[in-house]
């Protein structure tokens, strides 16, 4: 490993365990979209995706940098592993890439809910396989009517669908995180990128364990809000939990008129 040791600051857990990269490998989508690596790491994983397609990636890490462009210089001469060595976000300002793209990331708790985002409001992502804290992964894969229903399980289900392809426990990683993890898929079918649905669903979940109109009255009339809950057949008092991602959005639409 060349001493190369785990950072703090970038919040680095490698990945160790080869049964859950090979489960990652096994569920990656069939297609002949190119990949995009976030945070690669020590390659533990990249060796494995480069067999399969052609790998571009993002590491924010100069010391890991140095040890992937050793480690993978005979890919790194066919084209087959182009490495970025910088801040991805930095990199996103504009577009990421410009070509169709799957995401494969193992991402550090204080940015995977960004990177996520910034994935799913990606016209030109089509598929996202991260390793992310299990709470994280809960939240984007969950359904309507479930206690951590949130906006991001809105957000997700308007773009596509997620899953947990599996629940990876702390023993897995160099140094061990003090938490679960789990790697989380999203298949995407289609592009959202509406500013204004996030700012209503962040609105809607302010307070979860109070009603959604309660919510919303500090933004919107409640008259006019339970009235669109009325002629939606919705009760007053319902939670933001419990409204489905259809129903976010017609509501959102009548609010917009």
């Amino acid at each position: 490993m060349e001493n190369v040791v785990a950072k703090k600051q970038f919040g680095q857990n490698f990945l160790k365990d080869d049964g859950v990269l090979h489960k990652i490998i096994q569920s990656m989508p069939k297609n002949n979209n190119k990949i995009v690596e976030i945070g690669p790491g020590l390659g533990d994983l990249t060796k494995y995706l480069v067999d399969i397609k052609s790998v571009e990636a993002f590491e924010v890490d100069t010391d890991l940098c140095q040890y992937l462009n050793k480690t993978f210089e005979k890919e790194i001469n066919t084209k087959r592993f182009t490495l970025n060595c910088g801040d991805v976000l930095e990199a996103w300002k504009s577009e990421l890439v410009d070509y169709e793209y799957d995401m494969v990331a193992n991402l550090p708790y204080y940015i995977a809910t960004n990177i996520i985002l910034k994935a799913l409001a990606d016209t030109n992502c089509k598929n996202i396989m991260v390793m992310v804290q299990l709470e994280v992964a809960q939240k984007f894969a969950a359904l309507v009517g479930e206690k951590v229903f949130s906006s991001l399980g809105v957000i997700t289900q308007s773009v596509g669908e997620a899953s947990i392809v599996v629940k990876v426990p702390p023993e897995s990683f160099d140094p061990a995180p003090k938490v679960d993890s789990a790697v989380l898929f999203i298949q995407k079918s289609s592009n959202r990128d509406d500013k204004g649905f996030e700012e209503f669903l962040k609105l809607s979940f302010t307070q979860p364990r109070k009603t959604f109109a309660k919510n919303l009255s500090s933004e919107y009339d409640k008259s006019l809000v339970l009235e669109i809950l009325e002629n939606l057949e919705l009760k007053p008092t319902i939670r933001p939990h419990e409204i489905s991602t259809p129903l976010y959005q017609q509501i959102y639409k009548k609010l917009q008129k």
